[in-house]
């Protein structure tokens, strides 16, 4: 998992500082008539639209989630949250929620496939053809997992205090308030170690190998132009090895927005 795992790329910004798909739907018209008859047979009904999945998640409950939802969203909008971010995509439309669930209940009934926390390789399949290694996460010795149980253990007690903080704030629900009320929740001192915490895992969510099951679509990548993990056909070694002086993404306004909030903490 990128906390403490795999480096996640950070690129994101608090709530006030705006960042970022518009997804536009075209319905389809439909042409009916039958030119020369003199009778139309009866049109069926139509058939309802199927209800949306609904989310299982593995460690919130349902309105726990929909807490998360909303202040990583702050965070993060994304267009549906701030119109001045069309084009951009946020912390809903990466799945960030689902990333943040997926960590905080890795270790939840530890059978089976190896949990997300650290994931394979050496490569995706996302530049050459064949499986996705990244996605076989590697199985975790019994000191690893007595180290990452005692941290995530404590992520979780976090963000139970944490959502009940946000809703107390609220009066009763936090989702339920005003985007502008939940900026100014999350900006309370009450609120500041967990929005520090929730802050870090949107940024993970936004930007990680979407093997950890945020950045979904790739959306984060993109939205920063990032091409992702592009081994095979990456860097050589001796490309690695020589310094081509400053970074020229830390002089990108995101990035530099970034660095300037981090360093203000």
């Amino acid at each position: 998992m990128p906390s403490g795992g795999s480096a996640a790329a950070a690129g994101s910004r608090p709530g006030s500082l705006r960042r970022r798909t518009v997804i536009t739907a075209i319905p389809t018209a439909a042409i009916l008539g039958a030119s020369g008859c003199t009778a139309s047979a009866p049109r069926p009904a139509p058939r309802p639209a199927p209800a949306p999945a609904q989310t299982v998640y593995r460690f919130f409950t349902s309105h726990q989630a929909a807490v998360v939802e909303d202040a990583t969203a702050r965070i993060a909008p994304g267009p549906a949250d701030d119109p001045a971010e069309v084009g951009h995509p946020g912390a809903r439309e990466a799945g960030v929620t689902g990333y943040i669930d997926t960590m905080l209940a890795a270790l939840d009934g530890l059978t089976g496939p190896a949990p997300k926390i650290f994931a394979g390789g050496p490569w995706s399949n996302r530049h050459t053809p064949g499986p996705d290694l990244m996605a076989r996460f590697i199985t975790l010795d019994a000191v690893t997992i007595i180290a990452w149980r005692k941290r995530l253990q404590g992520w979780q007690q976090q963000y139970k205090n944490g959502i009940a903080t946000l809703d107390r704030l609220a009066g009763g629900d936090f989702s339920a308030a005003a985007p502008d009320d939940q900026d100014k929740i999350l900006a309370r001192q009450e609120a500041s170690t967990f929005t520090s915490l929730l802050f870090e895992h949107t940024v993970e969510g936004l930007y990680a190998n979407p093997e950890y099951g945020g950045n979904r679509g790739l959306v984060g990548w993109k939205d920063i132009g990032f091409p992702g993990d592009i081994q095979p056909l990456g860097y050589t070694q001796s490309e690695v090895e020589r310094s081509g002086g400053r970074d020229p993404v830390a002089d990108t306004g995101i990035v530099a927005d970034v660095l300037k909030f981090l360093g203000a903490l």
